[in-house]
This record gives C-alpha cells, structure tokens and sequence, in this order.
C-alpha cells in the first residue's frame, strides 16, 4: 500500500519559534508599561496645571475683591461721614488731615473730594512714598496748591501750583452723571514724579437734606496689581496679567510695563502689541472668540508660543460697581513635562537593553533546549524509512529526559506490536460481523430517536421563528412608520398650497379645470389625510404585535443582577414623559412618588421595567381614555393622577403599588386581565399581550404575586410583589 504524506509547507526553525516570540513579548511588555506610565504622567501633568492654574485664579480673585473693595467702602465711610454733617466740606484743614490719616492707614494713591462749587481738596502719594495734600479753587489759572505734610498730617510748604478744573475730568462728571458709586476711566499722566496710572473709584456726596455736594474719589496705583502678580510663584514660569475688554494692559506679572512714553505721554499698551510674546499670542488667539468682550465664562485651551506649549485660562472678573476685566493666566508645559520627558528616555533605554538582553538570553536558551529535540527528530526519521532499532540518549532537562525515555520505551512496544498485529488480525475479521450485527439495532433505534428529536427541533424553532418574523418586519414597518408624519405633513403642505392657489386664482385655464374635475380633486382633498391616518394607525398596530411578539420570543435572555428598582421606575417614566406632560386637550398627568427605603434587590431588570411600561402606560391610557368626557376645567378641578408606592414587606418580599384614578376595570374583566390577547382597549390601541407577559415576567421569573385591584369610575391598582433574593432556576 502507497502512503501518502501531506504536502510540505513553510517552516520554521524551533530555535526562532522559541527566541521570536520571547523577544516581541518583552518588548510589546517593556513598550506598553513605558507608553502607560508617559499617558498617565501626561494626564497627571495636566490635572496638575488644572490645579495650579486654578489656584493661582483663587489667589487673584481674592486679592482684587481685597483690593478693590477698599476704595469703594472707603467712599462710602466718608460720604456718610459728610451726609451726617461729621465732615464739613468747607473746614479744609481739617478734612486735608483726615485724609491724610486714612492714606497712612490704607494704601492708596489719592483720596480726595470735588465739589459742585468748582473747589475741592485731596491727599496724594504720587510717587507711591511721601503724601502731600491738594488744595484748590474754582478760580483758574494756577488754582490748585500741592503742600508738602509733616508727620502730622500739617501743611508745611508749597510744592508747586497748576491748574484743574473739576468738571473736565472723568473721575468728577461720570459719578455725577450716573448718581451712584462706579469706578471711572483709568486716569495717566506723567507727573515729576514719575509716570501716574490709577483706577479711580468714585460716588456722589450729598448733605444732610441730600443736596448734592459733589463727589469723592479714591484712587489706587494699577503699579501695585503688578506687584501682586509678580510675587506669585507662577512668576517664575508662567504669565499673569489684566486686561480691560478693549484688549489693553492693566497689569501683568512680567517686567514689561503696561505703558509706553510718546513724546513724556502715557500711552496705555494693548496686549496685542506687548513686546512680551506670551501675552501678544494669547491676546492674539483670545481676539479670534469674536473679541474679549465675548469671553463671559471660564475659557481654558493650549497655545504653542515659540515652539513651546502652554495651558491657559481666560476669567471674566466683575464686579458690582462696574468693573469687567479679564484674568489671564498661563502655564508652560515643560514645567510639569521636564521629568516626564526623562522617564520617557530612560524607559526607551531599559526597553532597548532589555531586548538584547533576552536576545542573548533566548539564543543561548533555545540552542541547548533544541540538540535533545533534534536527536528525536534524527531518530524519528529512520524509524519512518523502517530502521526501529534506534535508540535515543537522555537529556539534563527532565521534561525532555522524559521524551527521549517514552521514545525508547515506544521503540520497544513497536517490536511487540507488529507480533501482535498478525495474530489480531484473525480476530479481527470474526469481531466485524459481530459489530455488524449491532450497528443495524443501533440504527433502527436511531431513526425512532430521531423522529422524536425533529419534533422537539420543531417546537425550538418555532420560538425563533416568531422572534426573527418580528424582527424582520420590525424594520420595514418602522421605516413605513416613522416615514407616515413626514409623508402627513408633506401632503398637508402641497394640499394648503392647492387651496391657496385655487383662492388667489378661482378661475384656473380649461386644462387645469378639466384634470381636477377628471381626478375628482375635492372628494382627494378630503380622502388624502384620512387615508394617511388610516395608515399611521394601522403601523402602530403592527409596531405593537412586533413588539409583543419579540418580548414572548426573548423572555429567556434577560441579565439576571441586583438593581435599584426605583431607578428603573424613574427611567420608565422619563420615557413615557411625552405623554404625561400637559396637552392642549388636557392638563399634565400628575406622578405621585412614594419611595420607601429599599435594598438592591436580584431580579431581571429589563423584564420587571417591562412590567412597570405596561403597567404604566394602561394607566396613561385609563386616564385619558377617562379626561375624554371631562372639560379641560373639570379635568383641573380633579387631576389626573398616578400613584407609585414601595416598600418592603415582612423584611422579605418588595411590594410596588402602581394606581391611578381612571375609568376602572369592571370585576368581569379583572378576571381575564392577565390572559393572553386579552384587552380592554378599542380595537387598534391594544395587542392584549402586555399584561400576559408582565405577568409571567412577575410569577414565573421572579416567584412573585401580580395582583389587579379596580373599581370602576375610581381607578385601577397593580400590586406587585417580588422576593428581594431570588433562587435562579435553569437558564436564564
């Protein structure tokens, strides 16, 4: 006899089967860990910039509401100060020293008052050290005197004299004009003392009968914030800075200044024209939302400046006297990326190492674990082309040592076997005829095994039958189905369109007259929607039995878990939520909740939220079935309800209670509520599966009781109780 031998197809050496695989293994390992561990510390990076930024937008925040609010109730002391007649406004003496006093108290640049009368008075630390008091009269010029103060708030000599008119200047006309605390434009000027720049907080003064006075003022140096967002300790790597929502610099935490001098005048700087890069390309990229002015909430992203990325965040700042500015801050990655970088270099080289290490390894391995193996092989060989005295020397590997042993031990059963064989052979022959024999009775009862088998067979795949028949017109009839509103309104607007033609042109040409009267284009008009009716109608009923079908098909494949039932409760009324909210035709369907306090309980969540959407849509159905003969104030006066109630009961069983006060179910019925195709519902609205089901969902899943409890004109009640731990029987 000829043997034959399958054909030979590409191989591969033992030793590469062995090394290969070990190395990609340490090297996908090695990679993956490396890759992790740079993802995870890139996302702790950025948590961490998140974080700082965060902060630094607190600390900020806080300083400028400090800050900020001290002009403001300082204002405030002093108009109420004058409003009582505790500050007289013409003792100029003493109104210079309590200004005096309060700017030792406090740090600001100017406190002072102008009145209505042209005059006014103030004290000043214009170059931020030595305070002076300003004292001037309506008459110009040379009306205003700069004296210089001993350590008592005194007058000692005059500094300088020039000239100031009270209703030219902002801080003066915008309280006045708006008669209530604001804070007014930012005031610049280039003093002797060096370069002015001040936010003026501002409010009208009043006497005791609330004659106007003027206003007072109290300004503080904008030098001051930048002094603040220096020392932050984001100074040291990120940027800080203000801007107004025209784009200009209020301050910032870099050594630029928000200002220029043009000819020794004070030119204020826009951000965009900052020689500082980071606030030129994030007041660059900020103008790209449609202006500063649209930025109203916290706005975060990152920017690449110069080639290096940074996180930045964008704050409106307000407040209630109105102030609206821009906090912005920035961050650079490589503050929080250096190490993470270095990880990743270092990971690359034990990657690499490790991979010629187990190369090495592995070649060295795979060399003494293939010479036993390829002795076998040799052996092997001659043993196919007849040679069976062949016998194999063992190995220090005791698996391999094993082998070699059970080869030799094979050679030897091979001599014995072939003596065997001879004298089987003649049994051989005598056994088939007796095996014969017993194959025939084995087949007979086979086929009578068989024909019980199909019948079973039969019985399964009419179960799958239903569910595929179901799913397969499912998605037809829903396309016909979700196509019918479209179709409606497309046939509502062509009929409006044929009805405004025919009444703007009454007397259309012979042909047109001719075809509408052939189509019979009045009784189309009328026919058409009804006929679009009939069908959307006719889909849901189709739509129902699907589903009904599918649910008694797929009864068996629900997930069996512990759950929250009151959660499966809410998801099913979020669900039916069109059809409880209010209607022209009739009020909201009110849900009234109570919500025991219940453990997880083991059930199938999928079939028991069945239930509650079957009960609770007869519900639905019940009460509009019932607001049908009521008037939309009747329906007011007695509100459609639905009342949902758990509990546990006995510390075993959960009860949930669903009632509502609709039309009822008559006794006679109540009896036949549960039976399959069973319904009470006109024909077309109602499949009469959906009890059918939850019932066997409740009494046969889940050993518990469904219970229907109505009377009629009333309302209707579906008790349901479940065990809170259930056995699973079988399959699920």
């Amino acid at each position: 006899m000829k043997t034959h031998y399958p054909s030979k197809s590409k191989a591969f050496p033992l030793q590469i089967v062995l090394v290969v695989p070990f190395l990609i293994q340490i090297f996908a390992a090695v990679s993956l860990v490396g890759y992790l561990s740079f993802k995870n510390g890139e996302r702790a990076v950025n948590d961490l910039a998140e974080q700082f930024i965060d902060r630094t937008t607190e600390v900020v925040d806080e300083h400028l509401k400090s800050y900020l609010s001290i002009p403001q109730s300082l204002n405030q002391i002093n108009a109420d100060a004058i409003h009582r007649e505790i500050l007289d406004v013409r003792d100029r003496q003493t109104l210079g020293k309590y200004f005096w006093d309060q700017m030792q108290a406090y740090d600001l640049t100017y406190i002072g008052i102008g009145l209505i009368t042209g005059e006014g008075l103030g004290a000043a630390r214009y170059d931020g050290k030595t305070i002076t008091i300003d004292d001037w009269t309506a008459k110009l010029p040379n009306n205003t005197f700069t004296y210089a103060t001993d350590n008592q708030g005194n007058r000692t000599q005059v500094n300088a004299r020039w000239d100031w008119n009270n209703f030219n200047e902002s801080w003066y006309t915008q309280p006045i004009a708006a008669g209530k605390p604001i804070w007014g434009k930012i005031v610049t000027a280039n003093f002797p003392t060096g370069p002015y720049i001040s936010a003026s907080a501002s409010r009208p003064i009043y006497d005791s009968q609330n004659r106007l006075l003027g206003m007072i003022a109290t300004d503080i140096h904008l030098s001051k914030l930048s002094d603040f967002l220096r020392s932050l300790n984001i100074s040291q790597s990120g940027e800080v800075f203000l801007l107004e929502r025209d784009g200009t610099l209020i301050a910032s935490s870099g050594t630029e200044k928000p200002f220029v001098l043009v000819n020794q005048k004070i030119r204020r700087l826009r951000a965009i024209d900052s020689s500082d890069p980071i606030i030129q390309n994030i007041a660059r990229h900020l103008q790209t939302f449609n202006g500063f002015k649209s930025i109203t909430q916290d706005t975060d992203f990152k920017l690449e400046v110069q080639g290096k990325r940074h996180f930045v965040d964008a704050i409106p700042w307000r407040d209630k006297y109105g102030l609206d500015w821009l906090v912005v801050v920035s961050v650079p990655e490589d503050t929080f990326m250096a190490q993470i970088n270095a990880n990743t270099r270092t990971t690359i080289a034990l990657c690499f190492g490790a991979l010629v290490i187990a190369s090495v390894m592995g070649v060295f391995t795979s060399h003494w674990i293939v010479r036993p193996i390829l002795r076998l092989n040799w052996a092997s060989k001659a043993m196919a082309s007849g040679n069976l005295d062949q016998q194999v020397e063992t190995s220090i590997i005791q698996e391999l040592n094993t082998l070699s042993n059970s080869f030799n031990q094979m050679v030897e059963q091979l001599h014995e076997s072939f003596t065997a064989l001879e004298k089987s052979k003649e049994k051989l022959e005598d056994r088939v005829e007796e095996r014969t024999t017993e194959l025939k009775n084995a087949l007979e009862e086979l086929q009578r095994t068989q024909s019980q088998v199909i019948q079973s067979e039969k019985m399964s795949s009419l179960g799958q039958l239903v569910a595929g028949v179901a799913h397969e017109i499912n998605n037809p009839v829903n396309f016909i189905h979700g196509n019918l509103v479209y179709v409606q309104e497309y046939t509502q607007d062509l009929l409006a369109f044929v009805q405004l033609y025919q009444h703007y042109n009454p007397n259309p040409a012979a042909e047109i007259q001719t075809l509408a009267e052939d189509i019979d284009l009045e009784f189309l008009q009328e026919d058409l929607p009804r006929m679009l009716s009939s069908m959307k109608v006719g889909t849901e009923r189709i739509c129902q039995i699907v589903l009904s079908l599918r649910n008694f098909s797929r009864i068996d494949e629900a997930e069996f878990k512990s759950v929250d039932i009151h959660e499966g409760i809410d998801s099913t009324l979020m669900i039916l939520q069109h059809r409880l909210k209010a209607k022209p035709e009739q009020p909201e369907i009110e849900v009234i909740k109570d919500y025991g306090t219940l453990p997880l309980v083991e059930c199938y969540a999928g079939q028991l939220n069945q239930v509650f959407m079957n009960i609770l849509v007869n519900a639905i159905d019940a009460l509009e079935e019932n607001n049908t003969k009521l008037t939309y104030k009747e329906i007011e006066e007695n509100p459609s309800q639905i009342k949902i109630r758990t509990s546990v009961v006995d510390s075993k069983w959960l009860e949930i209670a669903i009632a509502d006060n609709g039309v009822g179910i008559s006794k006679e019925f109540q009896q036949r509520i549960f039976d399959p195709f069973f319904t009470t519902k006109p024909v077309g609205k109602g499949t009469g599966m959906g009890m059918s089901i939850s019932y066997q969902i409740i009494t046969e899943k889940h050993d518990g009781k469904l219970e229907c409890f109505s009377t009629p004109g009333k309302g209707t009640e579906f008790i349901i109780q479940i065990p809170l731990q259930l056995k699973v029987h079988g399959v699920v």
